[in-house]
């Protein structure tokens, strides 16, 4: 990923922060027939490691976990809010015209070698982790135990779990940070006005994007 220094973002803890709030991800491997991506969400373990560990399952009928190129680094896609970003936010259009559109979003790139846990204990172990901390917002948390155990053990055994201990961990937040302050102002204007909650988030991230640069 090209990170011009302006917009990288290298700070664990703000990238762990997009990982858990956005841990849908874009799991990329290398397999016997060329690159494979998969879209699974994965969990975070903060504390193990350096930079953390990501785990998840994966259904058993999915090659990703049996066709897999021993020793290749997998890497695993985590993107925030993005928006396309109008000249017409800019108060400099006005001044001088000499403005264009561009993409504002932010993501974090996370690399690892994958390991395949085939082990049902740990699987179940990994979903409880999972469900608990995307269950927590709701006002009647589902848990595993709420379903019968032969049910939730026919769907375990169809299943196969993965890890991944982060070596590398790269940041991008491309916020407009190269804009000066009163376009960054429009920008955040221009993104709260759309009434939409990805772009309100994103202009939350431009404006502590402004904050952290002064």
């Amino acid at each position: 990923m090209y990170v011009p220094k302006h917009f990288e973002e290298s700070r664990v803890d703000v990238l762990h922060d997009l990982i858990i709030a956005h841990p849908f991800s874009t799991l990329v491997t290398m397999s016997s027939i060329g690159i494979n991506a998969n879209h699974i969400p994965l969990h975070l373990i903060q504390e193990a490691g350096q930079y953390g560990t990501l785990q998840g399952h994966v259904a058993r009928a999915n090659p990703v976990w049996s066709d897999l190129v021993n020793d290749v680094e997998a890497l695993v896609i985590f993107q925030g809010p993005s928006s396309y970003i109008t000249p017409s936010w800019y108060p400099t259009k006005q001044e001088h015209g000499k403005v264009v559109p561009t993409w504002n979003y932010v993501t974090v790139h996370a690399y690892g070698t994958l390991r395949v846990i085939d082990d049902p204990t740990w699987v179940k172990n990994q979903l409880e982790s999972l469900t608990t901390q995307q269950e927590a917002s709701f006002d009647k948390p589902w848990a595993i135990s709420d379903a019968p155990v032969e049910f939730t053990d026919k769907m375990i055994g169809a299943i196969v779990g993965i890890e991944i201990l982060i070596t590398k961990l790269i940041g991008k937040w491309k916020v407009s940070q190269n804009q000066p302050a009163l376009n960054q102002a429009g920008i955040v204007q221009g993104l709260e006005s759309l009434g939409r909650s990805e772009a309100a988030e994103l202009a939350t991230v431009v404006k502590m994007a402004q904050q952290n640069a002064r």
